[in-house]
C-alpha cells in the first residue's frame, strides 16, 4: 500500500496514544476511518479531532477480546464504507509482575486483548482486505516482543505471540499470491498512558512502575511513533522498528542470541530495585 488517500482504514485502541496518533495522521493523508476502542470518552474526542479534519469517520465501542463483537464489527464496517482496505490492529493493556505471584487470570486477560485481539481482528477483516484489492494489516507487537525482561512475562508472552503469528501471515499472504501486505510493528518506549493504566501484582507500586516508564523508558512522542509506523506501512515493511531502543536491542538480541538475558537482567535489576 504505497499511499493510504481514499482507502478505508480501521484502527482499534484509537481513544488515545497512539492508536488516536495513527487515526489522525491517517486522515490527513486521506484516509477514511473505522475507529473504536472502550473508552467511551477518548473515542468520542478522537472522532470529533477526526471530523474536525473533514474525514469520514465510523465511531465504535469495541472490546478486541470478544470474538463474535469483532466479527459483527467488520461486517458493519464493510456495509457502512462498501470496502476495507487496512487495519491497525493496535489495541493493548499491560501487566508488571513476576511470575510467581502472577495470577492465571492476569495472564488470561493480557493474552485476550494484547494477542487474541490481533488474531480477531486480523482473522475478521482479512476476507475484506483480501476483496479490496490493495489490502494491508498491521499488527503492534513491542520492543518486548523482541526480547523479554524480569517482571513482563504476561505481556512478553503476548507480544512475542503476536509477532510469531504475523510473521507467518507476512508469509501466508505472499505464498498465496494475495493482494495483501503485512507488517509487525515494535515500538519502544513511546509516552503514552499505557505504563499508567496497566496493573500490577498486588503489593506492587503502580505509580513507581509508571514513573519509572515516564521518565526513563518514554523517549518517543506517540505522534513521531505513529508517524514511522504509517511510513513503514507504506513501503510495505514486514518489520517496523519504532524507537532508537528498539533498534539498538534488536541488534543486540541478533549479536548476543540467548546470552542478552543475563546482560538484560542485571540491566533491568539495576533500573527496578525499590527507592
Amino acid at each position: 500500500m504505497k499511499n493510504f488517500a481514499g482507502k478505508v482504514v480501521v484502527v482499534t485502541g484509537a481513544a488515545s496514544g497512539m492508536g488516536r496518533e495513527l487515526a489522525l495522521q491517517l486522515a490527513d493523508k486521506g484516509a477514511r476511518l473505522a475507529i473504536s476502542d472502550m473508552t467511551p470518552s477518548g473515542l468520542e474526542e478522537t472522532a470529533r479531532l477526526l471530523e474536525a479534519k473533514g474525514a469520514q469517520v465510523h465511531s465504535q465501542l469495541l472490546n478486541v477480546a470478544e470474538r463474535e463483537a469483532m466479527l459483527e464489527y467488520a461486517d458493519t464496517v464493510l456495509a457502512h464504507f462498501g470496502k476495507v482496505n487496512a487495519i491497525f490492529n493496535n489495541a493493548g493493556i499491560a501487566h508488571h509482575g513476576e511470575v510467581e505471584l502472577t495470577e492465571f487470570k492476569t495472564f488470561e486477560r493480557i493474552m485476550d486483548v494484547d494477542y487474541w485481539g490481533v488474531v480477531n481482528g486480523t482473522k475478521a477483516f482479512l476476507p475484506h482486505l483480501i476483496a479490496s484489492g490493495d489490502g494491508h494489516i498491521v499488527n503492534t507487537s513491542s520492543l518486548f516482543g523482541l526480547l523479554s525482561i524480569p517482571g513482563q512475562s504476561a505481556y512478553n508472552a503476548a507480544k512475542f505471540a503476536v509477532r510469531g503469528f504475523t510473521e507467518s501471515l507476512v508469509q501466508e499472504m505472499r505464498l498465496a499470491g494475495y493482494p495483501v501486505s503485512v507488517s509487525c510493528v515494535h515500538p519502544g518506549g513511546i509516552k503514552t498512558a499505557i505504563a499508567r493504566n496497566a496493573t500490577v501484582n498486588e503489593g506492587s507500586d503502580i505509580a513507581q512502575f509508571a514513573e519509572l516508564f515516564d521518565k526513563k523508558l518514554a523517549r518517543m512522542t506517540a505522534a513521531k511513533a505513529a508517524s514511522i509506523i504509517i511510513a513503514g506501512a507504506e513501503k510495505n515493511k514486514a518489520r517496523i522498528l519504532v524507537g532508537a531502543d528498539a533498534q539498538f536491542l534488536d541488534k543486540l538480541v541478533r549479536v548476543l542470541g540467548p546470552k542478552y538475558m543475563p546482560v538484560v537482567a542485571r540491566a533491568a535489576g539495576a533500573t527496578l530495585k525499590p527507592r
